[in-house]
């Protein structure tokens, strides 16, 4: 059976292989400065993460969400640090952002299992 994590790293795979595959000079570019924007750098990547996950959360991007919390969990950081992050962007989101943190939370315990 497949899991939540595998089932959104398999289909943003598969779109962002199609999308890219349209050889869009501009599509190429921003999947490009996206990737360099969250490159080691005058900000560590760990920070730049939970930055993302803010932005990610009050904007109400699922999809960005699940990105930043497993690029989070990848760079080791904490359960705990990740919650407090998801607190700061419901507080800033405001209640409107509680689906979304709920979805999150979910998340964040999919990539917990899929370690185990």
């Amino acid at each position: 059976m497949i899991n939540k994590v595998d089932e959104f790293n398999a289909y943003r795979q598969q779109m962002n292989d199609k999308i890219l595959g349209e050889n869009n000079k501009v599509l190429k570019r921003i999947f490009n400065l996206d990737t360099n924007a969250f490159s080691e750098g005058a900000v560590d990547k760990k920070t730049k993460e939970l930055l993302g996950l803010v932005a990610s959360l009050v904007l109400r991007c699922d999809d960005c969400v699940k990105y930043h919390l497993e690029s989070s969990y990848k760079e080791g950081l904490s359960r705990e640090q990740v919650m407090e992050t998801l607190s700061i962007g419901t507080l800033i989101g405001g209640t409107i952002v509680i689906p979304h943190l709920r979805r999150a939370h979910e998340y964040w315990e999919a990539l917990e299992d899929a370690k185990e």
